[in-house]
């Protein structure tokens, strides 16, 4: 039903990894993520997000795991989710709607609220207790036939629903595939993440500087990482499966915008705000906003080396948003040559951002190594 391929009913009940969740806070993994610890009460019980809540509907949304994104130069890497350009909580929130007023429909005194990774619930400990798969080494869900690739909807209800039988075993094994893989080795241990290492947190929900020694480690990806799903051995037949099952989930809505693949990064150096939300505002990319991408964008320029973004690069250097100028900066130096120093020098002289500075600076160093 509305293209969800997976569902499970589990109760309302005190979560029982609340301690793993504050010793996770504790430890900083969390990163900047600060509306973690600042609602973490209200991951102890559903009841939280809606009082009087007895049952919750946990719902799988397959995305296309068919389509890779193996950009050229000049162009990043994009996680699969992203998909043809649709924000999905604009897809998920309408079909939860219509799928909580069959509920009403039957109890019209019944209280439902829908839910897609904005509250303060702990989703996928729900979807093992609804039976829809484990919690993997790289801390998503896992199932044994659609793999990982799918997005995780909630509905909760004060309608007290049979509960399903919870997924009590792990089919992990002895892999560690998505461990070993990590380009940034965010996994300090199997089942937990390490998000201030993560490139899908570095490139989406930080808003500042990308820590130096980890810019290389992130290679292409200009939006997200799909590394730790790509070697999982549970996602090589579902990869087919997830593509098949999307064209049945997809039926229901039109797409705004065509696959995001390929994107030129160079072009995004011409946008200011207003051409950025008009393009970007209903799209995944909005997350980021426009200082983040174009920073994303810098790093990716960067570690290609490609001399043809130095006129680009440059004009990020020159960008209002000090993280934009800093991501500029480290990737002129990566790329080298006359024009990359020369627009460096220039800027040096009347980089009045310390941090900025900092990278000119390192930048100017890196040109003074390859001497």
């Amino acid at each position: 039903m509305e293209g969800f391929v997976l569902a499970g009913v589990a109760p309302a009940v005190t979560s029982s990894g609340f301690h793993q969740l504050t010793q996770w806070i504790d430890a900083g993994y969390a990163a900047s993520m600060d509306y973690f610890a600042n609602r973490l009460h209200a991951y102890e019980h559903p009841r939280y997000v809606l009082e009087g809540v007895r049952s919750l509907i946990i719902l799988t949304y397959p995305y296309d795991a068919a389509v890779r994104s193996e950009p050229t130069t000049g162009s990043g890497r994009i996680a699969r989710y992203v998909g043809d350009g649709s924000d999905y909580h604009d897809v998920l929130h309408p079909k939860l709607r219509r799928l909580g007023r069959v509920i009403l429909d039957s109890v019209p005194q019944a209280a439902v609220r829908g839910v897609v990774d904005t509250a303060p619930l702990m989703e996928r400990e729900v979807a093992v207790a609804a039976g829809l798969g484990w919690q993997g080494k790289n801390t998503l869900l896992l199932n044994r036939h659609h793999g990982s690739y799918f997005l995780l909807s909630c509905l909760l209800t004060s309608v007290e629903l049979p509960v399903s039988q919870p997924h009590e075993s792990s089919h992990c094994g002895t892999c560690t595939a998505c461990i070993e893989a990590c380009p940034t080795k965010a996994f300090p241990m199997p089942g937990v993440l390490d998000a201030s290492r993560c490139i899908s947190y570095l490139t989406i929900e930080n808003d500042g500087p990308i820590q130096e020694s980890l810019r290389r480690s992130m290679g292409d990806w200009l939006f997200g990482c799909d590394v730790c799903q790509d070697v999982c051995p549970w996602n090589r037949k579902p990869a087919a499966r997830a593509h098949d099952d999307l064209t049945v989930a997809r039926a229901s809505f039109a797409p705004r915008e065509p696959l995001m693949v390929n994107l030129p990064l160079a072009d995004l150096f011409d946008l200011d705000d207003d051409e950025f939300r008009a393009r970007f505002r209903k799209t995944p990319f909005w997350r980021s906003r426009r200082r983040g991408l174009l920073r994303n964008a810098a790093i990716v320029l960067g570690n290609q080396r490609d001399a043809t973004a130095v006129t680009q690069l440059t004009k990020g250097l020159q960008d209002a948003e000090p993280v934009v100028r800093g991501a500029s900066a480290w990737a002129l130096g990566q790329i080298g040559g006359n024009l990359a120093r020369k627009a460096l020098d220039q800027r040096q002289g009347c980089e009045d951002e310390p941090d900025v500075q900092t990278e000119i600076d390192s930048a100017l160093r890196h040109f003074a190594r390859q001497s």
